[in-house]
Formats: C-alpha cells, sequence, structure tokens
C-alpha cells in the first residue's frame, strides 16, 4: 500500500478480471476527463519533488487494497443518526470520513495554486487514499489529522517485498533493520524524507498525518509537470506510485467512482476494505462427485429444515451500543529530561551535551512520533543550525527528542532551551546553557628572534606568541601584555606585578610611550603579534608579561644595550 516504481514482486493478477468488468459496467475508460482548473499554465513551486525512476523506486513493494466500487452511482443514503464500530453510517463505499475529505480537498487547493498546470482533482487523493489505506482505517484519526494507531505495511525484507534496509532509524516505522511503509498514503521513510510536506501548517512533516500526507502525494503525482487532465499523464501519475496495471485500474476505478458523487461520513465510521494484493482469495470447498455405479442410487427421503435459530444477542453495557469496544488512546503524561546536565561552550563554539527530552503514557511506555519544540530563551546569539531560534523534532521510538546542535555566539552568559510537547499540557522542560568567553591555557613565543635595542632605540623584532588550549589552537582569546617591574627576590609570586614607568614601551595612536595594551586577541589561528617596542635611555633586562583568559601567561626577557 505504497508509492512504488521498479519491478513488482506482489500477487495481484487476480483482480485484474474482477477490476476489468467494474470498469465496463460503469462505462468509463482507465484515465476518465477531468475537469480543467480555471487558471491555465504552470509555475514552479518552492518545494519540487523529486521525480521517480525505476532504478531509484519511489517506495517499497507493499501491498494495496483491491476492493472495487459498487456498480450504482453514489448517493447518500438515509444517516445513522449515532453510528457505531457496528452499525456504521449507510452508504457501504460511498461514504468519505470528514477529517480525510477534508485533507483531500486541502491538498487540491494548495496544488491549484502550487501546480496550477497538473489540474489535480482531489478524488484522485481519494482514490488513492482508499486503495492504500481505507482513507485512514475508516477515518481513525484524531482533531489534527494523525493517525490513531500507526497504519504500517509489512518488513520489506524482501520476503515476497522489495528488499530495503533500514532509512530512519526506526523513526517513523518502528522498525531499526528494514523499512515499512507508513501512514493513510503509505509512504517509505526514504520517500518521506524528499518528498514530505507539512499539509496543516504545524511545522512537522509527518507521513502519519491525512494533511501531511495528501499534500505530499498531491506534489508526488505532479511531479516532472505531469497534467493529469490528459491520460497519458493520469496514467503516468498513478504508475509512479505504484507501477502495477492491476494498480492502474484499481485507482482509476475508485477515481471515476468519487468523480460521480460522493459524501462525508463521520471520523471512524468509514467502510473499511477487505481484499489486498498480497492475500490470495480463499477458493470455495470443492464437494466430491459420487462415483458412477451401474444403479441409480434411491434418492434420500428429504428432511424438514430445522427452524432458524436466533444468535444470542451480546449483551449491553451501560451507556455503549454493544459493539467492539475501541482500545483507549494512548495519551501523554509524562514529559522529562532525558538525562541531559547544564550546557556549556566556548564563544563561537559547540555545546558538549544535547538536551533530549523524554515523552511517556500512564503506563510508562515511551511515545513515538510526537511533537517537541526546543526554543532558545534569553539574551544570547547562541543559534540552532541555519540561524533558528526554535526547531520542533519527533519522538524516536524510545520516546526520546534530541535538539538540534546548538552553537554558541560571542555573546557570553546565561540563558535557557526550553522543551514543549506540542498539543499537550504538561510542563515545559528547561536547561541552563552557559557561554564563557574563549580561553587558553599556555603560551609559547612563536619564534627564537633576539629582543635587543639600543638606548632610544627601536628593537629590531616584534613579539609573537602562539596560544592553545588542551593542546589544541585557541583562536580570538583576549590578551593582555604589559612591561612590569622586575620582582624583588623573595617576593610573592602571586602578587600582581606593577607596570613599570621607565625602561621599553609601545606607542600609542598619538605617537606617546605606553607600557600596558589591553584588549588584545589572538587570530583564527591562535597567533598575537605585538606592535614594535621602543628603547628609552635606561639600559638593563627588562621584562614584558603576557595574560590570556583562562589563565596562560609568559614573561619575555628585553635587553636594552649600547652597541658594542
Amino acid at each position: 500500500m505504497a508509492p512504488h516504481m521498479g519491478r513488482r514482486l506482489r500477487k495481484g493478477a487476480g483482480t485484474t478480471a474482477l477490476a476489468a468488468v467494474a470498469v465496463a459496467a460503469l462505462s468509463a475508460s482507465q484515465a476518465p476527463g477531468v475537469v480543467h482548473a480555471s487558471n491555465p499554465g504552470d509555475q514552479a513551486a518552492s518545494d519540487a519533488t523529486p521525480t521517480p525512476t525505476p532504478s531509484n523506486p519511489a517506495s517499497g513493494n507493499s501491498p494495496y487494497y483491491t476492493d472495487l466500487p459498487p456498480l450504482v452511482s453514489p448517493t447518500p443514503p438515509n444517516l445513522n443518526p449515532n453510528p457505531t464500530a457496528s452499525n456504521p453510517v449507510g452508504g457501504d463505499q460511498q461514504g468519505i470520513p470528514a477529517t480525510v475529505l477534508d485533507a483531500y480537498k486541502k491538498a487540491e487547493a494548495a496544488l491549484a495554486t502550487a501546480r496550477p498546470g497538473c489540474h489535480l482533482p482531489w478524488q484522485l487523493l481519494g482514490a488513492i487514499g482508499k486503495v492504500e489505506s481505507g482513507h485512514a482505517d475508516g477515518g481513525r484519526v484524531d482533531a489534527n489529522g494523525t493517525t490513531l494507531t500507526p497504519i504500517l505495511g509489512p518488513v520489506l525484507n524482501g520476503a515476497g517485498f522489495a528488499n530495503i534496509a533500514d532509512t530512519d532509524h526506526g523513526a517513523y516505522d518502528g522498525d531499526k533493520v528494514f523499512d515499512r511503509a507508513v501512514g493513510p498514503m503509505q509512504f517509505i521513510p526514504s520517500t518521506w524524507a524528499t518528498s514530505g510536506k507539512d499539509g496543516n501548517g504545524d511545522g512537522i512533516k509527518d507521513p502519519n498525518n491525512v494533511y501531511d500526507a495528501a499534500l505530499a502525494t498531491g506534489f508526488y503525482l505532479c511531479a516532472d509537470g505531469r497534467d493529469v487532465a490528459a491520460k497519458k499523464d493520469l496514467d503516468k501519475a498513478i504508475l509512479s506510485y505504484n507501477q502495477s496495471q492491476e494498480y492502474l485500474t484499481t485507482v482509476t476505478t475508485w477515481f471515476d467512482f468519487y468523480r460521480r458523487g460522493s459524501f462525508q461520513v463521520p471520523d471512524g465510521t468509514g467502510p473499511l476494505p477487505g481484499r489486498r494484493s498480497d492475500r490470495t482469495p480463499s477458493k470455495p470447498p470443492v464437494t466430491p462427485k459420487t462415483p458412477p455405479s451401474q444403479k441409480p442410487a434411491p434418492k434420500p427421503t428429504p428432511t424438514p429444515p430445522a427452524p432458524p435459530v436466533k444468535p444470542p444477542v451480546p449483551p449491553v453495557k451501560p451507556g455503549g451500543d454493544g459493539g467492539t469496544p475501541t482500545p483507549p488512546v494512548a495519551r501523554p503524561t509524562t514529559f522529562e529530561n532525558a538525562g541531559t546536565s547544564e550546557l556549556t561552550a566556548f564563544a563561537g563554539g559547540a555545546f558538549g551535551g544535547q538536551p533530549t527530552a523524554r515523552v511517556k503514557d500512564a503506563s510508562g511506555k515511551a511515545m513515538a512520533k510526537l511533537a517537541v519544540k526546543f526554543e532558545i530563551v534569553g539574551d544570547t546569539d547562541t543559534r540552532f543550525p541555519a540561524g533558528a531560534t526554535s526547531a520542533v523534532v519527533a519522538t524516536a521510538t524510545d520516546g526520546t527528542a534530541a535538539a538540534p546542535a546548538l552553537t554558541a555566539g560571542e555573546k557570553t552568559g546565561t540563558f535557557t532551551v526550553r522543551a514543549t510537547l506540542v498539543d499537550a499540557a504538561l510542563s515545559a522542560v528547561d536547561w541552563k546553557a552557559t557561554v564563557v568567553a574563549r580561553q587558553a591555557d599556555a603560551l609559547v613565543r612563536s619564534d627564537a628572534k633576539e629582543l635587543t635595542a639600543a638606548p632610544n632605540g627601536e628593537f629590531a623584532n616584534q613579539v609573537s606568541v602562539k596560544a592553545t588550549f588542551k593542546g589544541a589552537v585557541a583562536p580570538a582569546v583576549a590578551a593582555s601584555a604589559a612591561l612590569i617591574v622586575t620582582p624583588a627576590a623573595g617576593a610573592d609570586p602571586k602578587a600582581e606585578p606593577k607596570v613599570n614607568d621607565k625602561g621599553p614601551y609601545f606607542k600609542d595612536a598619538k605617537g606617546n610611550p605606553v607600557r600596558e595594551l589591553k584588549d588584545l586577541k589572538t587570530d583564527a589561528k591562535g597567533f598575537l603579534v605585538l606592535p614594535k617596542m621602543y628603547a628609552d635611555s635606561q639600559t638593563g633586562t627588562f621584562q614584558l608579561r603576557l595574560t590570556t583568559d583562562g589563565g596562560a601567561t609568559l614573561t619575555v626577557e628585553l635587553k636594552v644595550a649600547a652597541a658594542s
């Protein structure tokens, strides 16, 4: 039950004759005419869908439903005012669940703008939705259009179907070994990764959501500039979803049926199909023939039929309808930190940890495929990828969702990373994050040149040093330099040295002598080259001390002596 390209491995020939009879009875071709949209031409959309090729299958060989519509025009029946699973709204195959029908029509409207030249009618989406999943299992979706329980195709392990190794780490199909088709339109994860769409505007592309899946199917059918109003392109579009003539016949039969009329039924009351392409229909029992004899056997005396036995009436629970009870829908009750500690990073660097939250239901079971929104809160220029301040991530099969990688900005300080569970009234999870200034723990001279000068002269070489942190280059680290008074013997080594008022010096912008430089910074490779230095009339050995953020220090000796 999935879009498919490439060789066909499923069983389906048994339905061809049935489909052909139904098509003939409906007096319709395999590609019935389509009413064109009012705006001619086509225009490029911002989110192009990759075109499938036979060598690059669009999805796995999952089975599909082969039930055919009745040989009558759809006419709304007298609706049951209290539909239940055992007593649904009438109309059998004619009704489409309300939310699913709305998704098909919204996708048609979106494609009319994004792909006007495709002329995609919602009835084509309805036909594919019927064949792929019976309109999301009869419309078992929540208010947002997400299926109440996962709709999964068989494991694509090569046993009767395509062999497709896992591509999503089980995030969508719960299988970390092989892929499976997912959702009401049965996309496999690798196809969804390139073709998925957000049809309901919640910021999530979810194959289990009928709005997202219907819009993605529309773009998929309209790929490669197809105009489904033309029979040739219509056939190509359907075959791009599943390259099977039986599939083409089944979909076009439902397409024509819905084009001649349809109506909506309440969610959860849609009819469920029963025939699948991977299941051989059971044959009626064969009665063995009586072997011939020379003398005809006497006719048996007819036995009067037994009176009909009324089936037992199942007990009805108070407030119930007597039908099969609907299993309760699991709801998230726990939203917690998955063990991430505080986050720290140097300015411009990456954070060591990754904010991760976990979702559980009331029984403590992990809940997958729920939307978690991560936000950066506070005065900071730290960002998620692409400069974003928020991101939405779906929980994995273990119920966890990890925030995208954070990159620290240049602004130091503390801020908060906050996670909230979308569409759930559970408390947010916060992480404290801190950006600290870049640091160096070591300074060394980058050359061995002598640093000497004559009185009232200029030092021939400039001081050049390299900063590192834990052995790695330390770029953009703040530093300072000062010409200091040489400490006396026995002085406290922790005492702050005094800035000298004589001896070598630097010059400020006006040419005045200065013996202390602040606001220095190492370059991208961790190097720092000091300005030129000059000597006054004092001779002797002097000390230049460099320090960086992080505590790295280096003392360099300077000599001023008269020329020999």
